[in-house]
């Protein structure tokens, strides 16, 4: 979207982009892969491989601006270094930050409790549990 006007062409092999696109790929095989093979423990397993192989993309994408000259700008915030915005910029920007990774956190652990329910559901104890969440609700 802002490719052409930014840079004068839709897209650009930048070694950032590149590596972003290479991502999203690894993405859609993950999906597809998950929805290719019937047996859901299979599939969780062949799943976690490809991204465990695909977690070596993550530094690329990361040091791709400090590692070749490209488009993109260096990081704004380092350990090393002051920020280089204001404090009135970056400040509520990290309290948002913070906010999302706790609601991402608790999002997790009832996606996860979910599915731990719904893998389980033919024992004892998973049923046990659901009664109990259900008689609460009520």
């Amino acid at each position: 979207v802002w490719g052409k006007p930014t840079w004068g062409a839709w897209w650009v092999w930048d070694a950032r982009l590149t590596a972003m696109l290479i991502l999203l790929f690894l993405y859609f095989g993950i999906i597809a892969l998950g929805q290719a093979i019937s047996n859901r423990d299979s599939a969780a397993k062949a799943c976690a491989v490809l991204a465990i192989v695909g977690v070596v993309n993550i530094p690329i994408i990361k040091y791709s601006v400090e590692w070749w000259n490209t488009l993109h700008q260096p990081a704004t915030f380092t350990i090393t270094e002051k920020p280089a915005m204001p404090v009135e910029m970056w400040l509520p920007l990290l309290i948002m930050v913070l906010g999302f990774y706790c609601f991402f956190a608790a999002m997790l652990l009832v996606r996860m409790r979910l599915e731990v329910l719904k893998r389980e559901s033919r024992t004892a104890w998973a049923k046990a549990e659901v009664k109990a969440l259900v008689e609460k609700a009520r």
